[in-house]
């Protein structure tokens, strides 16, 4: 079964993710293709740039609980987006959850319609955003991060452009990409590759620092009774035991 579709026009492959009957969700099968799929992007010379969309109401639902990726293959992912040298832009007009934010943030740019909501579940589950914080923290401002990674509230598409997880919040999310793509296709491919290496570097040093350290933290806290109890919990659809 397909998980993602490749489309292009005018130098811009677009890759949808179409796994509708999980809301998108980081299966282990969704993982494996979205990688080869930008793996195919970045060899490519006719691609310029990767649009990353989706179908449903809902971009990433975060990691599928009945079948989840392995924590270095997502991680694998995050920085597959980061490295690429090719500009990723990211096209949400539905709801992101939890690793959802991770992939969302590893994109250079992000424009988000009115439909869009966005929360860090992790927290209720048991668990914690340990391996997104990789593409997060350097781009969400820390008063939030400190509120969203501890509460797993929900915001909007305006909260998430003043917060700096997306680039913008738009009525019309389309036509906002016009400039941008239009932008992108101006531009050089050595022009595209260098400029976006200085921005991720940063980023990238943080992959190479930190990440085994936390996959092993996500390891573990996905292994604990708390989080089982929190999984459980979420799938059938009743509070955990810790609720108050």
């Amino acid at each position: 079964m397909t998980l993602i579709v490749r489309t292009g026009e005018r130098g811009v492959a677009t890759l949808t993710l179409a796994s509708p009957a999980n809301r998108n969700a980081l299966s282990a099968a969704l993982v494996a293709e979205v990688r080869e799929a930008l793996e195919g992007c970045g060899s490519d010379d006719t691609v310029r740039a990767v649009l990353l969309t989706h179908t449903g109401t809902t971009f990433c639902a975060g990691a599928d609980l009945k079948e989840p990726p392995d924590p270095e293959a997502f991680v694998g992912l995050m920085r597959e987006i980061v490295a690429l040298p090719k500009p990723v832009v990211a096209r949400v007009t539905g709801h992101v959850r939890a690793g959802g934010l991770g992939l969302l943030a590893a994109c250079d740019i992000a424009v988000a319609g009115p439909a869009s909501t966005f929360a860090l579940t992790e927290s209720r589950l048991g668990l914690a955003p340990a391996v997104i914080s990789l593409t997060l923290l350097p781009r969400l401002d820390r008063t939030a991060a400190n509120r969203y990674y501890l509460t797993g509230e929900r915001f909007d598409a305006a909260e998430a452009a003043r917060i700096s997880l997306v680039t913008a919040a738009a009525e019309d999310v389309d036509q906002a990409l016009v400039p941008i793509l239009d932008g992108l296709r101006r531009a050089s491919p050595q022009g595209l590759a260098a400029s976006k290496e200085l921005v991720t570097a940063t980023v990238l040093r943080s992959f190479d620092q930190y990440a085994e350290d936390l996959v092993a933290r996500s390891a573990a806290l996905f292994a604990s009774d708390e989080a089982r109890e929190g999984m459980t919990a979420f799938l059938e659809r009743r509070d955990p035991a810790w609720v108050r």
